[in-house]
């Protein structure tokens, strides 16, 4: 069975989703690539797999039938996996779902969800380092503001935040996808955490993500829930905000 390919904390995740009334987003990365040698820097073009395609399709059903939610919108990196994994998610849900789930996969094309795109202001400087230090030592320089080149951690991940409120569902019964890289949601999770390290258990696995919602009705005077890997967390915006 193909969820059996599923990180088994997404299962137990769903048990702990507030009620259909409030919309959830799905901040995932992508389902199961081709593998790539090297320091886990995978290129642009690395594709799903067949058991990844498979994974995906059977997550996006699971997701509705557990939950009785729609897919009513969809955000994505542009890298074609991510894209891929966004449509067969939707496919999947489109074989559960009574109603008609969203078609439309908005590309976020300001770098907001490409790694490192969201938390790069300038990639001449940045680049180098990304290279040399590879994806996790990259990411911890990130959240310890050590690089050149680099937003502010917390406004990275403000930055990213704000695009998932502004993207968030508005109806009852709502599911939001966004679906990005291991890199960009290991740094988001250590810095809404409060942590200045990251190691190899905490990366994320392919298909694995958090579900994010938000209490309020203005972004800056909201509270963020998430729900990583069965822990059910928040955070005060303006708060979190003010440390930067």
């Amino acid at each position: 069975m193909a969820l059996e390919r599923l990180p088994h904390s997404m299962l137990k995740a769903i048990d702990l989703l507030p009620d259909t009334h409030t919309p959830v987003t799905l901040f995932t990365r992508h389902s199961i690539r081709e593998m790539v040698s090297g320091q886990g820097l995978a290129g642009y073009d690395l594709q799903l797999t067949p058991q990844g395609r498979d994974l995906a399709l059977a997550w996006g059903g699971h997701l509705i039938a557990q939950t009785g939610r729609i897919i009513q919108h969809c955000i994505s990196s542009p890298i074609q996996r991510c894209v891929d994994t966004a449509a067969l998610m939707i496919q999947g849900a489109d074989s559960i779902s009574l109603q008609s789930n969203t078609h439309h996969i908005e590309i976020v094309q300001q770098g907001l969800l490409v790694e490192p795109g969201s938390f790069v202001l300038d990639i001449k400087q940045a680049g180098p380092y990304f290279r040399e230090q590879g994806a996790l030592g990259f990411i911890n320089s990130f959240v310890n503001n050590a690089l050149p080149g680099m937003k502010h951690p917390i406004r990275g991940v403000v930055d990213v935040l704000e695009l998932i409120y502004n993207t968030h569902p508005q109806q009852h019964n709502g599911l939001s996808l966004a679906v990005s890289h291991d890199t960009i949601i290991s740094a988001i999770i250590a810095v809404i955490s409060g942590r200045n390290v990251i190691t190899q258990e905490d990366w994320p696995q392919m298909m694995e993500g958090l579900f994010v919602w938000f209490e309020g009705d203005e972004f800056l005077d909201s509270k963020l829930k998430w729900i990583w890997r069965g822990e059910l967390h928040e955070l005060n915006i303006r708060q979190f905000n003010q440390h930067h």
